[in-house]
């Protein structure tokens, strides 16, 4: 490649691509930080006193119940209303307001409403950009435009966990306050960028008959006329495409098929009771509950709760001070942005099945691991190998979500699901995955309480059970055609209620026996 092309300035779209994909990048850095924070001593002198551990949860999870409501009920209308670039805007301003309330708290009551405003900004903004990102990248970008996001928020997490790291020994409130008020710019910067300098969608202004105002907006954004047309075909047929209103964690594994934003897709005349009656469906049903155990099983996989809590787990596994948990909590984040590298760019040459099912065990041996060395007393402050085997187990169970789970659940959950009904479908499974997180965030403190290895053995029996369920209901999907997913899930359907009926004939028989 020559180096002139190198040099040549990159299209509008993949500018205004760029762009978005930095709201990505603040939730990450919000993920990275909280946990190293909310453990140390000056914002527990200064805010929480000595907070019990369903009180810590409590302040961590604190940002996804708002987050999920905002996303779910106003960021589409907000977006619909005043335009992606300035919904984003919005979003991003109120997570900025939020993230400088947490900067400024004095007790535990306002640091918590920071994080509810915060997590209020945060769905209105996550809600909408992807939905912009799908409607100026031209097909044959769009999926490594759209993986963008989730690669900036691994590299937010990695930044969240060493600010904390470098911040933690200011001999005052400047400690924690620090990383809050640099979130509180990041997010004002962001705010500031998305309306200056995103055009608005053209896609967005054509539905509302603008059509010369969409043609300036497409020779903005650099878009081909060819491929114009390419990306309204698709998004008039609905081919729906990722979007991290419903579906967002703390490994930024936020980048999957789901609903559209109201305005960016056709108006249908089905009433809400006719459109409930094709999801649910004999063809459509055990989809969606399949999609749904999924989304809310990769959460309870327990990856939360590693990232949320990693200082908390390295304290734990016996490093005998703050800042060396926050550097090996700070490695960690390396460890998960490197592997997200490949993972994101080889996605599409892994089966759907066999990298859930794979990665699946492998996650739950590590899990099963963790928790046999605390059962077995094997885990000691200072001494022993026990602790670095700790430490090497929670790096790889972080790797091994990243290469399987964090990208291939959330893209099989829209994949399976048909046509008329896959927004709706992939919108129900995802609200699954934010009530998981939710709790999965907030009991992990108790459990690491309560005892040292009763939460990885439950986050490893989860993550046995998922895979149990994988291998006898899940088809494979890559590379397939929407008809030919359709037969390969109706055979798997058919397969497995014929294998449940046979076992069930056999008990009978034995008991009658």
């Amino acid at each position: 490649m020559k180096l002139s092309s190198l040099l040549q300035k990159p299209p509008g779209y993949m500018i205004a691509c760029m762009v978005c994909s930095f709201g990505g990048f603040l939730f990450g850095i919000d993920t990275g930080i909280i946990g190293p924070v909310t453990v140390m001593g000056d914002f527990k002198n200064h805010v929480v006193g000595n907070p019990s551990p369903t009180i810590h949860g409590l302040i961590v999870s604190s940002i996804l119940i708002p987050a999920a409501i905002s996303s779910s009920f106003f960021a589409g209308r907000l977006a619909d209303a005043l335009g992606r670039p300035r919904a984003i805007a919005i979003g991003s301003f109120i997570f900025s307001l939020g993230a400088a309330l947490e900067a400024a708290s004095v007790h535990v009551a306002m640091f918590v409403v920071g994080r509810v405003v915060e997590g209020i900004g945060e769905g209105l903004y996550l809600g909408t950009l992807v939905v912009y990102i799908c409607e100026v990248a031209p097909p044959r970008h769009r999926g490594a435009l759209t993986t963008a996001p989730q690669l900036l928020t691994t590299l937010g997490l990695m930044t969240g966990f060493f600010t904390c790291y470098g911040s933690a020994n200011i001999p005052s409130s400047f400690s924690w306050r620090l990383p809050f008020l640099l979130l509180a710019a990041y997010a004002l910067v962001f705010s500031v960028a998305a309306l200056l300098w995103l055009p608005a969608s053209p896609r967005w202004l054509t539905l509302r008959g603008r059509e010369n105002e969409a043609v300036e907006a497409w020779e903005k954004l650099g878009v081909p006329a060819a491929d114009r047309e390419k990306i309204l075909d698709q998004l008039s047929a609905q081919v729906v495409e990722p979007n991290p209103a419903t579906a967002v964690d703390a490994t930024g594994s936020t980048l999957t098929m789901t609903e559209m934003a109201p305005a960016s897709r056709p108006v249908q005349s089905k009433t809400k009771k006719s459109q409930l009656r094709d999801l649910f469906a004999s063809d459509a049903r055990p989809r969606l509950l399949l999609a749904v155990f999924l989304m809310t099983m990769q959460q309870l996989s327990g990856i939360d709760g590693v990232l949320y809590y990693a200082p908390l787990l390295f304290q734990q596994a016996g490093l005998d001070s703050q800042e060396s948990a926050f550097l090996a909590s700070g490695v960690s984040a390396i460890v998960i942005f490197a592997a997200t590298i490949p993972a994101t760019l080889w996605a599409d040459r892994w089966g759907r099945r066999a990298n859930t099912i794979v990665g699946g065990l492998g996650m739950t041996c590590t899990m099963f691991l963790l928790g046999s060395l605390y059962a077995a007393d094997a885990v000691h402050a200072g001494r022993g190998a026990g602790r670095w085997v700790v430490l090497v187990s929670i790096y790889a169970f972080a790797v091994l979500y990243c290469i399987s789970w964090a990208v291939g659940i959330k893209v099989y959950a829209a994949e399976i699901q048909r046509p008329a009904t896959r927004a709706r479908a992939t919108s129900i499974a995802h609200s699954g995955n934010w009530l998981s997180n939710f709790l999965v965030a907030l009991v992990t403190p108790t459990l690491l309480a309560e005892s040292s290895y009763g939460a990885y053995f439950l986050f490893g029996g989860c993550t046995l059970a998922t895979v149990l369920v994988c291998w006898g209901f899940m088809p494979e999907t890559r590379g397939r055609s929407l008809d030919d997913i359709d037969r390969a899930f109706q055979e798997k359907s058919r397969v497995s209620s014929s294998g449940l009926k046979q076992f069930a004939r056999t008990i009978s028989r034995r008991l009658l026996s």
